[in-house]
């Protein structure tokens, strides 16, 4: 499976062992940078084009890593027909497939240990969205408020768009 990375100065290191880690585990990372360390560089460049990555490649995947991984996830969300998830636990990663049908997965560096990070990309690999109805439901709504910005309905009202 193709997989975008993205990071920031504080995801250097985690983003540079994942790259050799997926490559390991049989998949093809494609990283967006940095490319060298750089403590003043700032997440949205690389972030956005891994995002952008896996937008125009469907079937691919993302991963985006920071300090916290929360600016990266709100630079990835920027990105249409992304769903990123910040990831902090095993459980998290595997629910953000499972349920929402996470495309890109936000990690922090600082948050976590390089056994644990890589721990939750796994997971998040692994894992096949459900398809439940109730979740494709849900998905959908996101879906057109951000292609046509249509509200979903509030129970018992028709949708506003």
């Amino acid at each position: 499976m193709r997989v975008y990375l993205g990071s920031d100065h504080a995801g250097y290191e985690l983003k540079s062992h994942l790259a050799e880690w997926l490559t390991e585990n049989g998949h093809e990372p494609v990283d967006c940078g940095p490319f060298v360390f750089d403590a003043e560089d700032d997440y949205p460049p690389f972030c956005l084009r891994a995002a952008e990555g896996v937008a125009q490649e469907p079937g691919s995947l993302g991963v985006v890593i920071g300090g916290s991984g929360n600016g990266e996830a709100i630079a990835a969300n920027k990105v249409a027909g992304v769903r990123c998830a910040l990831g902090w636990s095993e459980e998290t990663a595997r629910l953000g497939r499972e349920h929402n049908n996470a495309n890109v997965l936000a990690v922090g560096s600082r948050m976590h240990s390089q056994e644990e990070a890589t721990a939750f990309v796994a997971a998040f690999l692994g894992t096949p969205y459900s398809g439940a109805a109730r979740h494709t439901r849900r998905i959908a709504m996101l879906t057109a408020y951000e292609t046509d910005g249509t509200l979903p309905a509030l129970p018992g009202e028709a949708a506003q768009g």
